[in-house]
């Protein structure tokens, strides 16, 4: 059972209608109806039904919120527990693509750093890989397995991908995007080429939202991570495949920060925010 999942419960009940919950808890609409949907497979229990367009909740919806509103006044209480206590601090420098800083991190670091006011977050973003050895970064996130070295490893996710293509015909052949040579190992790349794809390529780059931006003009077809694809899922003229491999994402940590208190901390936000991509 996930927290954020049982909030969106409450926030239907509360706007009644996914696109209410959406604005009041500012995420995506999709989102919003795939986790509810989640918590109903999960409980087995139908929670709302639709009722001249609102989402009426269901008897044993509200048994469920009543549950919900009980952990929300008892989170809260947990949380003036440590008001007293001193607050953990320190600055960790977390390496990682522009796009997973982007589009997974920093959504989610303003209540992090709200909460742990003496921590400082700094994002150094690149497509090239920082290095341990010359202690360029506390920790970093890659999104596919690295060579073993002086550091910590452990696997934060294992990320959908998706091949996506306009649904209908274009006027000439649609622009197929691919990644450069350098990263023909990654699952991505290995699916264009196991197709045929890869090679009548006209649009090469490392960069994920690049291509994203080409398949929202449906002029375009290419291979994108589920994090860059949840404003996609909902639009009717795109098709979205999932690729049977899933891509790695691994968590390195320089060793000496492994029994460190604050850094621990640090470690089980990343986790946090990478929770929905376990689950898958």
């Amino acid at each position: 059972m996930n927290w954020d999942d049982l909030r969106i419960v409450g926030a239907i009940r509360d706007e009644g209608t996914y696109a209410g919950a959406s604005a009041r808890l500012r995420i995506d609409e999709t989102t919003v109806g795939r986790r509810l949907a989640r918590i109903e497979r999960t409980l087995g229990l139908r929670l709302f039904e639709a009722v001249d367009g609102v989402r009426k909740p269901t008897p044993q919806c509200e048994a469920v919120l009543a549950h919900v509103e009980a952990m929300a006044r008892h989170a809260a209480e947990i949380n003036k527990v440590g008001e007293s206590l001193p607050t953990l601090g320190g600055r960790f420098r977390i390496a990682s693509t522009n796009a997973v800083a982007e589009e997974i991190l920093s959504p989610r670091a303003g209540p992090f750093l709200a909460r742990n006011p003496g921590m400082t977050l700094q994002f150094l973003t690149s497509a090239d890989n920082v290095r341990f050895s010359r202690w360029e970064a506390d920790m970093a996130i890659r999104l596919g397995k690295p060579d073993k070295g002086d550091f910590t490893i452990s696997k934060l996710a294992e990320m959908q991908l998706f091949l996506v293509e306009p649904v209908t015909e274009l006027g000439s052949e649609p622009v197929i995007c691919s990644y450069p040579e350098a990263l023909d190992r990654i699952p991505e790349s290995q699916y264009l080429k196991a197709k045929g794809l890869k090679e009548r390529s006209r649009c090469v780059t490392d960069n994920g939202r690049v291509i994203r931006a080409l398949i929202q003009s449906y002029q375009a077809i290419g291979v994108l991570p589920e994090y860059l694809c949840e404003g996609l899922l909902a639009d009717r003229r795109l098709r979205l495949t999932p690729l049977p491999r899933r891509r790695d994402v691994w968590l390195l940590l320089q060793g000496h920060l492994k029994k460190d208190p604050a850094a621990r901390i640090v470690i089980d936000w990343i986790r946090e925010c990478f929770a929905d991509f376990s689950r898958g």
